[in-house]
């Protein structure tokens, strides 16, 4: 049985509000190590959008995460229909 390694979570991640959308953003590495900062948000349903490609420090991430919601809004993390794809990730 594989331990899933325990993670340091950024002070940016928690809750974001929009519009009156709240989403929860998730910027984390493994905990003791120097690795590059991994993105996720998270909705209110728990459906889960993570960028593909890491970042190298915590204010990346989040940059990214606030430049996705200016470009898409915060509204593209609820699309409802399977066909669309969700946010860019990078």
């Amino acid at each position: 049985m594989t331990k899933k390694p325990k993670l340091e979570h950024s002070e940016l991640s928690g809750e974001f509000t929009e519009d009156g959308v709240t989403v929860l953003v998730d910027i984390s590495r493994p905990t003791g190590t120097r690795n590059d900062w991994k993105l996720e948000v998270i909705t209110q349903n728990e459906d889960l959008f993570e960028w593909d490609e890491p970042f190298a420090t915590d204010r990346e991430a989040f940059d990214e995460f606030l430049a996705t919601i200016a470009r898409d809004g915060i509204h593209s993390f609820l699309e409802d229909d399977e066909e669309e794809e969700p946010p860019t990730t990078h």
